[in-house]
């Protein structure tokens, strides 16, 4: 059996497919199977994809399901894979030639089953790093202490024991598409560490209709999926009062989207849920203003 799973989810986006495609043509090892979970595409992409499958230059593997998010394309990626390592590559990202590689013989040399992963970089198409580098010397962290106690910014590039992700599924909403995706991240590292690979993994480019580029209108769609993210987020047993704090104004905030009367009684800390109402009433305010404009 292969070690590797790339997964890309992909949703109307066969216009930009095929830069992933053949950057995974081109690696270097192709020790992998490639994993595409179509999240309802009503264009070209199965055409496209089958297309691929039958010129045989790496091995896929292709799902189809009805319409439901970012998230709800992970937990249907992670139901799917058997591979011990996993790596998802949005659709208009692609690999460096020789990622696959670096991944696979970095694993070999020092993954074990008292690590979650490994952490890599993510740079912009001109090969310029997103945010910061990972810290020289520092061989192991979990994500959360590499953004808020080691001061690394940008996207960086998860590599997940298959195991450990099909913990923690995201909850799906009815009539919702959006929950922030390191709600599993963040479940794992009470747990674990991850390995630092100060590599390029990924080269992202950042396409007008992606999510990141729209995050406001998700916020507003998606209040609910906001709501539950918000609260998990401020469970974190080694966050610091500020960061549980800005996750009490967001979670004030899209409460007052779905007009949840008891959002006293469902948060996880009541006394620092009424400190945020004030700012949550703003920021309230704000998204909704911002988005009745857009």
């Amino acid at each position: 059996m292969k070690l590797l799973t790339v997964f890309t989810p992909t949703f109307n986006r066969a216009y930009c497919l095929e830069k992933c495609y053949k950057s995974l043509v081109n690696q270097t090892c192709h020790e992998f199977v490639w994993l595409i979970i179509d999240d309802g595409s009503t264009d070209e992409t199965k055409e496209l994809v089958e297309k691929w499958k039958k010129e045989q230059k790496i091995e896929i593997n292709y799902v189809w399901q009805e319409n439901q998010g970012m998230h709800g394309a992970h937990n249907t990626a992670y139901e799917q894979i058997d591979t011990e390592l996993n790596v998802c590559i949005d659709s208009d990202d692609y690999m460096p030639k020789d990622a696959v590689d670096k991944i696979i013989a970095f694993w070999k040399k020092y993954g074990s089953d008292g690590v979650s992963g490994i952490i890599g970089v993510d740079s912009f198409t001109d090969n310029k790093i997103i945010g910061t580098e990972l810290p020289e010397g520092l061989k192991r962290s979990t994500l959360f202490d590499l953004y808020y106690k080691h001061g690394v910014t940008g996207d960086k590039k998860l590599v997940y024991r298959t195991e450990l992700t099909k913990q923690f599924p995201y909850p799906i909403f009815k009539n919702e598409k959006y929950v922030g995706l390191a709600y599993k991240y963040y479940k794992l590292d009470q747990q674990y560490e991850m390995l630092l690979m100060n590599e390029v993994l990924c080269c992202v480019d950042y396409l007008p209709d992606g999510s990141s580029q729209n995050m406001l209108k998700q916020y507003r769609k998606n209040p609910r999926g906001f709501a539950f993210y918000r609260k998990e987020l401020m469970k974190l047993p080694f966050a610091k009062f500020s960061f549980k704090y800005r996750q009490a104004i967001h979670y004030v905030s899209s409460s007052l989207m779905i007009s949840n009367p008891r959002f006293l009684q469902e948060t996880p800390d009541k006394g620092l849920t009424i400190l945020a109402i004030p700012f949550g009433i703003l920021l309230y305010f704000y998204i909704t203003t911002k988005t009745r404009t857009a």
